[in-house]
């Protein structure tokens, strides 16, 4: 049997399995990922993109090509029934919390998705990260009696089997139109296939492989909650109707059909969700007859909701039927944390509050840059512990979200003069509204731990979560919370530039000092260069923390906002650290940017939306992931306090630039880059 070795292994190549392949890829770590099925690339599955998603695709590259490809949902309808049982417009809202986010909510189809992921790990690791399918993994098995803190070690041992596509086809019972049935109810089964053995030892796994993960039953781990008798048909396709609301998101509650969920489309589709009156019932199994759900059942279902209006669909692309729950698993990872679960692997729930996919690839996005720093190096496994906490907490609050919203959604309205007894559907609307804060993905508030530093916080209770902490230094930057973007001006030349842009998900920590008007402030210009003084020191924590053989902003990358005037700034003037030059010496010029007014475009006043003071500053710590992970205040103590903090985040290097005294040329040839569209550098992956 052949036999390899790999860092990571991720089962299931879904949006979670993508964007840990795509951190992998970024920061370069040796990974191997593998999915059962012969492809990706079904039509219809999951399709929101909230955002906070397109804000990390963009942090990644390729945030651009989602926001052109996407249809941008800007406004909520809600119908119901007037006492004549026929569906009226009740209220129009934003689809999105306005100003929550610079995106707004859309909708894409999963493949195209995943797509642009494939795309970045090509290139990131020169084609050497590919998907590989259909390979089944039949067994798994941990040594736990190698420690946490061995990370040379490969303690996770995977059989798996390659097997031929014919074989790794799925059922999609006799079905002509793409379908997703076989993912509902009891998924597509584990069974072992025939298929060439292989042993993969690895020193973590990642299991992305879906609500009905193997990986998860492999660990034993058990889903906690609940399933309803609500069972509801998706189906994307072309409409022919007379619906005036088609082409904007809508919600409708009928007087005794059920309900429907309308979703606008890429290329003029929408996809539909609606409620099934009845379903099939296999007599022997006492359960769904998944065989009998047809597009024409869907549809009669439908025309009965949209009553008195018209519609068919035509061009019928994918569709799908699924009974609603919400469970959350016990446990995201083994007890040594070699194991991991994301996704709907840890948490389940239903698809109408667009957050299946984002919240999926948000728990990767939390997991894999810490696994990639423990496999480099750079960073203790006890990072890793923050994995479960951080993310299990957002799966919490997203079962209660969706838990209320699915049974508002799914209850028949009451309708004054004809039936009290019903939903309220003002109620609905309101809690769709404040619902939507949390639903963009932008407020996930971590909790204290190793990676965020701030004092315990008030829970305000289920569907509140926890109440936001502030430093009295930056008091509109929730610690904890991803930090927002700001336009600011490049020193060097005044273009404006999002400061969120300007720190690309590429593995590194960010200290971006506010370092206060240093033109008319003497004080605060002493500050700066104190604070310069000990970054550029022999022996700065940053060189404490970074190889002697990488660029010396590779896991510590320092930028300075100001808030001068950027003409009355000179260059010469901007102490050392933040205009640093390089062994050969070249000048890094986009490290400072100034609060100020650029030619073409309106004034960002970054200062005023982060809540510091120009006459005080204030230095600011994010993780690699764009969440606040600490605030200090603009002096050498503050920087102290930093220093601190990244003695228990991340590792002295053996080989440092402390220790050598400065960079260590290897000789090694750059990489040519000239004529080549670029986001970033392949910083950690060096």
């Amino acid at each position: 049997m052949k036999e390899s070795n790999t860092d990571v292994l991720i089962v299931g190549a879904g949006p979670a399995g993508h964007m840990a392949m795509t951190w992998f890829a970024r920061c370069g770590v040796k990974a191997r990922i593998i999915d059962k099925r012969p492809d990706s690339r079904f039509i219809g599955q999951a399709d929101g993109l909230q955002s906070r998603t397109i804000e990390v695709f963009q942090s990644f590259g390729f945030g651009d090509r989602a926001q052109k490809e996407a249809y941008h949902m800007l406004e909520m309808c809600f119908w119901e029934p007037d006492a004549n049982g026929n569906i009226v417009r009740a209220n129009r809202m934003p689809d999105s919390t306005i100003g929550i986010s610079r995106f707004q909510q859309s909708v894409l189809h999963q493949g195209r998705v995943e797509s642009f992921m494939r795309d970045s790990v090509k290139k990131w690791s020169k084609d050497t990260l590919k998907i590989e399918r259909p390979v089944q993994a039949t067994s798994m098995k941990v040594d736990e009696s190698v420690p946490e803190s061995d990370t040379d070690a490969y303690p996770v041992t995977v059989t798996v089997k390659h097997m031929k596509e014919d074989v790794a086809a799925v059922n999609q019972y006799g079905a002509k139109i793409a379908n997703g049935l076989f993912r509902a109810f009891d998924g597509d089964g584990n069974a072992e296939k025939e298929g060439e053995e292989e042993t993969i030892h690895a020193k973590y796994v990642i299991g992305c492989d879906g609500a009905h993960s193997w990986v998860r039953r492999s660990l034993g781990i058990e889903m906690n909650g609940e399933s309803t008798d609500y069972v509801w048909g998706v189906m994307d396709g072309v409409p022919v109707t007379d619906f005036p609301d088609i082409r904007s998101r809508c919600a409708i509650h009928s007087a005794e059909s059920g309900s429907i969920m309308v979703i606008p489309r890429e290329h003029g589709m929408v996809r539909l969700y609606i409620q099934l009156a009845q379903v099939p019932i296999d007599p022997e199994k006492s359960r769904i007859d998944r065989s009998k759900i047809t597009p024409e059942l869907i549809m009669d279902n439908a025309r009965k909701i949209f009553s008195p209006y018209k519609i068919e669909m035509k061009f019928v692309k994918w569709y799908t039927a699924y009974q609603i729950g919400q469970r959350v698993a016990t446990k995201f990872s083994d007890s040594n944390h070699r194991v991991f679960i994301t996704g709907d692997a840890c948490h389940t729930h239903s698809p109408k509050a667009g957050q299946g996919m984002n919240v999926s690839m948000m728990d990767s996005y939390n997991l894999a840059w810490k696994i990639g720093h423990v496999v480099r190096k750079l960073a203790p496994p006890e990072i890793l512990n923050t994995y479960e906490p951080e993310r299990k907490k957002v799966a919490q609050e997203l079962i209660y979200y969706d838990y209320k919203l699915s049974r508002l959604f799914s209850g028949r309205p009451a309708v004054a003069g004809k039936s009290e007894n019903g939903i309220d559907t003002k109620e609905f609307h309101d809690y769709f509204e404040k619902g939507n804060g949390f639903a963009s993905g932008t407020i996930v508030d971590y909790r204290p731990s190793i990676l965020v530093d701030k004092p315990e916080v008030k829970y305000l209770g289920e569907g509140e979560g926890d109440e936001p902490y502030y430093s009295p230094l930056a008091t509109k930057a929730p610690i904890g919370r991803r930090l927002d973007t700001v336009q600011v001006m490049t020193q060097c030349d005044t273009k404006p530039v999002q400061l969120a842009d300007v720190m690309p998900s590429d593995g590194r920590w960010r200290i971006v000092y506010f370092s206060g008007d240093i033109v008319n402030n003497a004080q605060l210009m002493k500050n700066a260069e104190a604070i310069s003084d000990v970054l550029t020191s022999p022996d700065s924590f940053v060189k404490k923390h970074t190889p002697a053989t990488c660029m010396l902003d590779s896991v510590i990358d320092v930028l300075m906002v100001h808030a001068s005037g950027r003409w009355e700034l000179e260059w010469n003037t901007i102490p050392e650290a933040f205009r640093p030059v390089d062994h050969y010496g070249r000048q890094d010029y986009w490290n400072v940017f100034a609060d100020d007014k650029p030619y073409h475009f309106p004034h960002g006043h970054a200062y005023e939306k982060f809540g510091i003071d120009p006459s005080k500053g204030a230095l600011v710590v994010l993780r690699p992931d764009g969440h606040l992970a600490k605030v200090s205040e603009a002096s050498v103590d503050g920087l102290k306090e930093i220093e601190q903090f990244f003695g228990s985040v991340l590792l002295e290097q053996k080989s440092s630039w402390k220790s050598n005294g400065g960079y260590l040329d290897t000789g090694k040839e750059l990489e040519e880059w000239y004529g080549i569209a670029d986001y970033g550098s392949p910083v950690l992956a060096q």
